[in-house]
């Protein structure tokens, strides 16, 4: 009887000791597929950084702001090219303005008046009226072109301007300086002055 209780004691001390290794082991695998699972879950996490790094710039730049494309110094570059073409050709707004003068020329001078005169009242403050329309449209790209040229300097540091965009608004800034010289030229009849009435 002694004999039979010590065995049944041996017996389940043993499967004691083997239910114990078996929980060591469940206790070991769950920790290796908790550490695997959180392997896995940084990974995850890294590859969508790196994404992220990839697709919208480094990691570190502030959440929520834009980096410039560079659109608006585009459009400002075509602006002041396009406002030196129209400073050279004068411009519906310069024809306008010198017809309107004519006419005024025209009604204010008496028929009675002189030939230089009518000259200077009909043509000449016409031709003024056009060279002076033609002064502020080349002021103007020449004042957008150096903006444009100038905005690099106080933006995004590191973000290095369009080539197109540079040529661009060297090309306005250049039309602007033609365009102002002409016409203070004009204006001051230095070039194609009225002729003598004499």
């Amino acid at each position: 009887m002694a004999t039979k209780t010590s065995e049944d004691a041996a017996v389940r001390h043993e499967d004691e000791t083997t239910e114990g290794v078996g929980t060591a082991e469940q206790a070991v695998d769950s920790t290796r597929d908790a550490s695997a699972a959180t392997a896995e879950g940084a990974t995850a996490e890294e590859t969508a950084g790196g994404a992220d790094e990839t697709a919208d710039g480094p990691r570190d730049e502030i959440p929520g702001t834009k980096t410039p494309t560079g659109v608006g110094q585009g459009a400002g570059a075509v602006v002041s090219a396009v406002l030196g073409l129209v400073s050279l050709s004068g411009g519906w707004v310069g024809t306008v303005a010198g017809a309107r003068q004519q006419l005024i020329g025209q009604l204010r001078t008496s028929s009675t008046a002189g030939v230089a005169q009518q000259i200077k009242a009909v043509y000449g403050d016409a031709w003024h009226a056009t060279a002076l329309w033609a002064g502020l449209f080349a002021l103007a790209a020449l004042i957008t072109g150096v903006v444009v040229l100038a905005r690099p300097a106080f933006g995004t540091p590191g973000r290095p301007q369009a080539p197109w965009i540079k040529s661009v608004a060297w090309a306005g800034v250049s039309l602007g300086v033609v365009g102002l010289i002409l016409a203070v030229l004009k204006y001051s009849d230095a070039l194609l002055a009225l002729p003598s009435a004499s």
